[in-house]
């Protein structure tokens, strides 16, 4: 997956609470294992008509957000069912940071492995996010993960705590089949040596 380190970009104000996966990505659209596609139908029901138009009022179709790669949200992100295909939706569409105040485990475990960081910050702070978010594309925020940072347009920082493991994963661009493979050498050899000494197994 691709690496995180900074980000500076638009951030959406999405200030809702018990944002669902759901409401993320439809279940009609869960029938791919394709993890690419699915920008398209982000929020699906709440961006679109049932005749496929698009609502004005939502964020991500106004002008100013749609290429917000930050969303700024409220309380229980990605709630609902474990479907991984909320963080492949909103990888597709470019979103690579959501700030809220609690995320679901499972969400929160999902977005690391596919290179998305959620960050939980307390309310005043999302507060203070939210109104720099909605001054719109000349407010960019500024994400940094090694320092561990979130700085708003106008320059106020905010810190955030992060496990160091998942700190490493997205730094260095490793899902799962990454981590694997950075223990190839380990794994040579002792395949190597098993060959050798129980060949039968």
């Amino acid at each position: 997956m691709d690496k995180f380190t900074t980000l500076t970009g638009i951030a959406a104000p999405m200030p809702l609470v018990n944002i669902d996966t759901d409401m993320i990505i439809p279940k009609q659209f869960l029938k791919t294992i394709q993890r690419s596609g699915l920008g398209k139908n982000l929020f699906d029901e709440m961006r679109y008509t049932q005749d496929g138009a698009e609502i004005p009022g939502f964020v991500l179709n106004q002008p100013a957000y749609r290429t917000s790669e930050i969303i700024i949200a409220g309380d229980n992100f990605g709630c609902g069912s474990s479907r991984e295909h909320a963080p492949w939706a909103l990888l597709d569409f470019g979103i690579r940071c959501v700030i809220a105040t609690s995320f679901a485990d499972i969400f929160y475990n999902n977005c690391f492995k596919n290179g998305i960081l959620p960050i939980v910050m307390p309310q005043d702070v999302i507060d203070v996010l939210m109104a720099d978010a909605r001054r719109g594309a000349n407010a960019r925020m500024t994400i940094d993960l090694l320092a561990q940072t979130v700085t708003t347009s106008d320059g106020q920082s905010f810190g955030f705590e992060v496990d160091s493991h998942r700190k490493h994963c997205l730094m260095n661009g490793l899902d799962d089949i990454g981590l694997t493979l950075e223990k190839a050498a380990a794994i040579d050899s002792y395949e190597a040596k098993t060959a050798t000494t129980r060949p039968w197994a």
